[in-house]
């Protein structure tokens, strides 16, 4: 598991938001090593090359990160997911428009 400090950098580095999906941390993650491509900075292929290898490192520190979580997937939760916005708030609150 990456430190505090290493996620921290990671998120600082890739650009992401404290919200972001993994769909969205892949595409952040894409764009930036198309922008930090070595090819594309032929004046300095010694930073590119640097800055890919940061962005890589990053992006597995994150991953990794992630992968250490487990998804619940017994009946209620799948259900409690799924809900209409009118069947969370009855589940919670009851049915109030009976009168």
């Amino acid at each position: 598991m990456p430190s505090f400090e290493a996620l921290m950098k990671a998120k600082t580095l890739l650009g992401i938001h404290e919200k972001a999906s993994l769909s969205e941390i892949k595409i952040r993650y894409k764009n930036l090593m198309q922008q930090w491509h070595p090819d594309r900075h032929l004046e300095d292929v010694q930073l590119a090359t640097k800055m890919s290898a940061q962005i890589n490192e990053a992006y597995e520190s994150i991953q990794n990160y992630c992968s250490n979580f487990e998804y619940p997937f017994d009946e209620d939760t799948i259900k409690k997911a799924t809900q209409t916005p009118h069947e969370w708030w009855n589940d919670r609150f009851g049915n109030t428009n009976s009168h």
